[in-house]
């Protein structure tokens, strides 16, 4: 007997999606797997940009695109030819939410702002995600994650003492908007169930950014200090970082004086609870620099595998530092189902981080992959009500291409499907 999948909490709820790259695929993503129908909305000739962003041999399906628009079905359509604008003002006629990442106003030329999208579809939640905001002296700059990360102190605080500023490992700003758009969307969705009023959700990388700073902040506005790099140490607490064994590292989050004697206590370091250096969190986080060295010693005798058994018996915090593969080869990772896999047409089997976020009773699912450019153009639009014969006439002149799954060689007509707009216009 097959094992019915019970719909998603956002079963039902049609969402369009005028992103490229991570931030707003990332929001509409999110949503596409709580259940949201989400139409992917690309340009034909090449569809977004980080179709193409991959080392590996397929050009035209990178592990980036797959990543970020799974869930989701797609259409190709010419926005700068004003039949391909009118099918999206068609579209956004009957959705619930329309998701974009373009530069703020840019939509706008195309007759496809928040403004007259709203004005024909009172009850549409239009989410904007872009580098500065929809306003502010900076609403009209590019943005990327990297400028986000500067801008909002966080590389400023990122890194080792005395060595250059250093982003984060991952795009944080941009995945952090694209929560922030989700959050932002889903808000603004209960009050149209509460009112049958849609509105304009407007969000920022610069503002995600700035939202992850709030203990360096509190502390900033508390006491004017200015946070700064401390490498895997924590601005508050001690021990509370990444330390050497004899095979690598081990993190250790011993964050309060109960944890703090269990450490000691297992590590056989009990003279360090009566070193009035160590008595107090104030005072370790005072010469944490000499308590890191005096735990390193004692860690280096031993790997991390053997520490964390001890640790963990003991009942102190602690984990051992992971590479990628490491991550998806732990059991705690795999029963969790963080690794889930789905067929795509032209890639065959393709893995996915599994969602991060279990319901009971409405669970995410990954039902999907990233579509083939244009994959669901005739599908979606016949749904739409277009005539079949209209959707043939804007096929033949290139202002809509479709690829079937068991097409290796649809591509639009030559000169046809511009881009809407200069990839650099991209904020995200």
């Amino acid at each position: 007997m097959s094992h019915q999948v019970p719909p998603g909490a956002l079963s039902g709820v049609r969402v369009l999606d005028l992103t490229q790259v991570m931030a707003g695929a990332y929001c509409s993503m999110l949503l596409a797997d709580m259940g949201a129908d989400v139409i992917k909305i690309e340009r034909p000739g090449g569809g977004d940009d980080t179709r193409r962003m991959s080392r590996g041999p397929d050009v035209e399906h990178s592990p980036a695109f797959n990543a970020m628009n799974r869930n989701k079905r797609g259409i190709a359509v010419d926005l700068k030819d004003p039949r391909g604008a009118e099918v999206v003002r068609r579209l956004a006629r009957d959705a619930d939410v329309l998701v974009e990442n373009f530069r703020p106003g840019l939509l706008d030329r195309f007759g496809l702002g928040q403004e007259e999208l709203r004005a024909a579809n009172p009850a549409l939640v239009y989410c904007s995600i872009s580098g500065f905001g929809a306003t502010g002296p900076y609403a009209g700059r590019g943005g990327y994650d990297l400028i986000a990360q500067a801008m909002s102190g966080l590389m400023s605080m990122t890194g080792e003492p005395g060595r250059p500023p250093a982003k984060v490992g991952v795009p944080i700003c941009d995945l952090n908007a694209g929560v922030f758009g989700a959050y932002g969307v889903l808000s603004a969705y209960i009050h149209r169930l509460r009112t049958g009023e849609g509105q304009f959700v407007d969000t920022s990388l610069l503002e995600a950014g700035i939202a992850y700073t709030v203990w360096e902040t509190a502390m900033f506005f508390s006491l004017g200090d200015v946070a700064r790099p401390m490498g895997s140490a924590h601005r508050l607490s001690a021990p509370y970082e990444a330390l050497p064994t004899a095979d690598g590292f081990i993190a250790i989050g011993a964050a309060n004086d109960r944890n703090w004697e269990r450490l000691c206590s297992a590590l056989g370091m009990e003279r360090l609870l009566r070193d009035p250096r160590f008595a107090t969190n104030p005072a370790r986080m005072e010469y944490r620099f000499e308590l890191a060295g005096e735990l390193a010693a004692t860690l280096r005798r031993r790997t991390t595998a053997e520490w964390l058994e001890v640790l963990h018996a003991a009942g102190v915090p602690s984990g051992p530092l992971y590479d990628i593969e490491q991550v998806y080869a732990d059991p705690h990772v795999q029963a969790r189902d963080m690794l889930v896999e789905t067929v795509h047409p032209r890639m065959g089997t393709v893995r996915h981080i599994g969602a991060p976020v279990k319901l009971s009773g409405t669970p995410s699912t990954i039902r999907r992959p990233a579509p083939l450019l244009g994959q669901h153009s005739r599908e979606v639009l016949a749904e739409a009500g277009m005539p079949a014969a209209e959707i043939d006439e804007l096929l033949a002149a290139g202002v809509l291409v479709t690829t079937p799954p068991d097409d290796d060689h649809a591509r639009p007509a030559p000169g046809a499907g511009s881009s809407p707009l200069d990839p650099t216009e991209v904020p995200a």
